[in-house]
């Protein structure tokens, strides 16, 4: 048996690489890395391509490994260079994404370090380092020191977590569910839906309220809402507002919904994952102003913070709200029962095991402070406006609302022809040219255009070139139809 030991010993040693072998990996991805990022200002926003990858099949995973080299050229054919770059300055489309350098250098000391950032006992400061961040979001949004929150994979799962401490703390069992009223307008981002789904209130009462023509949520349609439902005995307990919609950008009117809520005594959610971050700077905190007045809300520091996917958050005003629905011990967890102040991240979600997200937040905004981050931002709130401005004086096309936050819609109106399938074809030639990427939606019953300024690198010059490709290629469609 010893000899098999050390057999097996030696064959596992390939995980353990010495300095030599350290150093050529880390010289070979960084060396991927630099060119990758040296080629963002000119590479495409987007790449068609026929087979999506599919080359990586042609290489399974197999008992003998490859050389790093090898492995990068399938990374770059096969993944870096097919679909969109998030990266690009030229990505307008969904809400673009971060991949901010400092943090991908607190992911790799992350993964290196390998803490597990779940439980005081087991890492206590990277716990307090999360829980730091958690305590400057709630002063970003205006809420109290007793606030309590985690770091999440995203808005979905931080959905997920607020809207399960919000039925908890209202006592929403199963026998009151079909009675029970959800308020959310068509704008609602459907994360919210999965999560009512996921915590087993799918049977609920989904009231949807009717929208401005700003795409706002109409506060006197959702007093007497509830004053219908109330006298006909249903049970209303939760609005879900947005600072800031995914599909058009629109803030909700907080303030006003916030006083209706503590009037009928209902939990305020707001999805703040788009749009929250905004309050950093003034025109941004003014347009936000309200969100203070809510229970819980969504925060995605992987959208306007500029980090990387995988970096959602969620704030709950009553931290002990939180801590009671997501809290659960196990008795192989005996040794780490300790007194703490802090609250440990596995006992503000469903989430056990997970990656040391803090990591990646905290060095950036401890490197570069937040002053950059700021200035970002209503950088990202004036391109969208500018965009919004320039965009009418094409011949041609015509906007929608005036910008809330950094995403703005439009489309081109056709001297004749359907306008709703010139604009579709007027979406799939910009992305089949892929210098920029913009993305579509259906509003009212037609299709729209958005423009979402959200990536750091996008500046001035891109938002002029996208101006000149919308030209050229509605000029494209119209003579063709």
């Amino acid at each position: 048996m010893v000899n098999k030991i050390r057999e097996l010993e030696h064959l596992s040693r390939a995980l353990t690489p010495d300095a030599d072998e350290r150093a050529l990996l880390l010289e070979k991805v960084l060396e991927y890395a630099e060119a990758f990022i040296q080629d963002i200002p000119t590479a495409p926003a987007y790449i068609a391509s026929e087979d999506g990858g599919r080359g990586l099949y042609d290489s399974p995973i197999a008992e003998e490994g490859i050389r790093i080299d090898q492995a990068l050229a399938l990374l770059k054919s096969n993944v870096d260079e097919v679909g969109l770059n998030p990266t690009s300055g030229r990505f307008f489309g969904y809400i673009p994404g971060g991949a901010l350098f400092h943090s991908a250098v607190g992911d790799y000391l992350a993964a290196v370090t390998n803490r597990y950032a779940g439980i005081f006992f087991v890492a206590p400061g990277a716990v307090r380092m999360e829980n730091m961040l958690v305590r400057w979001m709630a002063e970003v949004v205006g809420y109290p020191q007793r606030t309590g929150g985690t770091l999440t994979s995203g808005g979905s799962i931080a959905s997920l977590v607020g809207i399960v401490t919000a039925r908890d703390a209202h006592g929403v069992l199963g026998k009151d569910v079909e009675r029970a009223v959800v308020y959310v307008t068509e704008q609602t981002h459907h994360a919210v839906g999965k999560a009512l789904r996921l915590a087993g209130l799918g049977l609920c009462v989904n009231r949807a309220i009717p929208v401005d023509q700003r795409y706002r949520l109409d506060a006197d349609a959702l007093e007497q809402a509830i004053a219908r439902d109330e006298k006909a005995g249903l049970r209303p307990w939760l609005i879900v507002a947005s600072a800031g919609t995914t599909n058009t950008g629109s803030v909700d009117p907080l303030p006003a919904i916030g006083d209706i809520a503590a009037a009928h005594d209902l939990w305020l959610h707001i999805d703040g994952a788009y749009g929250a971050f905004f309050a950093l700077c003034a025109q941004g905190k003014k347009a936000l102003a309200g969100m203070d007045r809510s229970d819980s809300i969504v925060m995605d520091p992987h959208k306007t913070l500029f980090l990387p996917y995988g970096t959602g958050a969620v704030l709950v005003k009553d931290r002990q709200k939180l801590y009671a629905s997501h809290h659960l011990g196990a008795d192989y967890l005996q040794d780490t029962l300790v007194e703490s102040e802090e609250l440990s991240p596995a006992d503000a979600s469903p989430e056990l095991t997970r990656h040391f997200r803090g990591l990646r937040m905290w060095l950036p905004l401890k490197v570069l402070g937040v002053a950059p981050f700021r200035a970002a931002l209503e950088e990202k709130l004036l391109l969208a406006r500018y965009f919004h401005d320039k965009i009418q004086e094409v011949d041609g096309f015509e906007v929608g609302p005036h910008p809330d936050l950094a995403v703005a819609t439009y489309r081109y109106v056709p001297k004749r022809g359907d306008a709703n399938a010139f604009n579709q074809q007027l979406v799939q030639r910009v992305h089949q040219d892929g210098r920029i990427f913009v993305s579509s939606t259906m509003l009212n019953g037609n299709f729209v255009l958005r423009l979402a300024v959200g990536a750091y690198r996008s500046h001035l010059a891109d938002i002029e070139q996208t101006l000149d490709v919308l030209t050229e290629k509605a000029e494209e469609v119209a003579r063709e139809s």
